[in-house]
């Protein structure tokens, strides 16, 4: 098993910036990849970034390229999402994920593990 918390959620303005962390324990070596999730009110879930362990570079959905940069600390089992530029849009519950990927940008169904949530809130 392994379990996700994530961090850094809040509330911004239009243009802001947030940082999410996501902190994985237990048996992380059934795993090879990381990501983001989200989901905004009355929308689907959808994948916002991911990574694979050792990787310099992620995946991103295209509403966040430019704007969000994913990246990791294999030393402490952490994932982070630096959010710039957000709009309203980006408004809602993000989930980290842990799983073991196929190469390219994992699926929701590549992802064994999910972390409860944190929530992002861009007023405008």
């Amino acid at each position: 098993q392994v379990q996700l918390v994530e961090s850094g959620g809040g509330s911004v303005q239009d243009g802001g910036s947030l940082r999410l962390s996501c902190g994985a324990s237990g048996n992380t070596k059934s795993t090879n990849c990381m990501g983001w999730f989200r989901q905004g009110s009355g929308k689907e879930r959808e994948r916002v970034a991911a990574m694979y362990f050792g990787s310099s570079s992620g995946y991103y959905g295209d509403s966040v390229k430019g704007r969000f940069t994913i990246s990791q600390d294999r030393a402490k089992n952490t994932v982070y999402l630096q959010m710039n530029n957000l709009k309203p849009e980006d408004s809602g519950m993000y989930y980290c994920a842990a799983g073991f990927g196929s190469g390219g940008f994992p699926m929701d169904f590549e992802y064994n593990y999910w972390g409860q949530g944190t929530q992002v809130t861009v007023s405008s």
